[in-house]
């Protein structure tokens, strides 16, 4: 004979007169959870959106969107080590570039990956993709420093204003409800393709300046800090007061 659960009226009754004195708070259940709007307005956006689709349409099916997750995150660690060895030798440059290919393929189609098989998991793949991100520019950021192609001064100023503006996309897309890819027609892809661009030059003339006077990654490290800092100086004020309008006292 199978003994009945106790009913809640039954374990009240045989309670402690403390215990049966509390109010009993009914819990309510979690709102489901809603994905945020993608904005994505990069200049290779589209073509890169058609690329990534066809690829998972064609992936073996022992591959899933968590193997590409790790690539990525394995890839941008070796990008890190390769501008390291740069320092001594120049074939780092090209190791670079192409673990860079490398960290695109797999940071880029995981996603995709599973949406195209339905198997997407929004607060997963959301956490993940940007906690490995933000390792992943710290890798960068320390190779590049030890590269001896980049002051560890500028190398380190790109790593603080882009966990900056990580911590301002995450912050619009909990808030807002959107999460925004590219700004200016300029995303991750395409920073990949001009980080790749200055790799190239510099495999060709490790002396390469800009106007004669800057480092060419130098050049380019001050100009990501500007361009990275106009872009929170418009977008945070922006978006607070577009919150404040629409959560007004009274």
């Amino acid at each position: 004979m199978i003994a009945k659960q106790p009913l809640l009226d039954d374990v009240l009754h045989n309670a402690p007169r403390h215990v049966r004195a509390q109010p009993i708070t009914m819990l309510e259940p979690a709102p489901a959870f809603r994905s945020a709007r993608r904005h994505l307005n990069g200049l290779s956006s589209e073509l890169e959106k058609r690329l990534l689709v066809w690829l998972a349409e064609r992936l073996p099916t022992g591959i899933n969107s968590d193997h590409l997750t790790a690539l990525g995150f394995v890839s941008m660690f070796l990008v890190g080590a390769s501008y390291a060895m740069a320092r001594w030798n120049r074939s780092g440059l090209i190791l670079a570039t192409l673990f860079l290919a490398l960290n695109w393929f797999g940071d880029s189609l995981d996603g995709t990956l599973a949406r195209v098989r339905k198997h997407e998991r929004p607060r997963y793949g959301f956490y993940v993709d940007h906690m490995l991100d933000t390792f992943g520019a710290l890798f960068l950021a320390a190779g590049l420093a030890g590269s001896g192609y980049v002051d560890w001064r500028i190398a380190f100023g790109v790593l603080i204003v882009f966990l900056m503006l990580m911590i301002e996309i995450c912050l619009a897309t909990y808030t807002l409800g959107v999460f925004r890819l590219s700004f200016a027609g300029l995303g991750a892809t395409e920073l990949r393709i001009l980080l790749a661009a200055g790799n190239v030059a510099l495999w060709f003339n490790p002396l390469a300046r800009v106007l004669q006077s800057y480092r060419l990654l130098d050049f380019g490290g001050c100009l990501a800090i500007a361009a990275i800092t106009i872009m929170l100086a418009v977008t945070v004020p922006r978006h607070i007061l577009k919150l404040y309008r629409e959560e007004r006292l009274g």
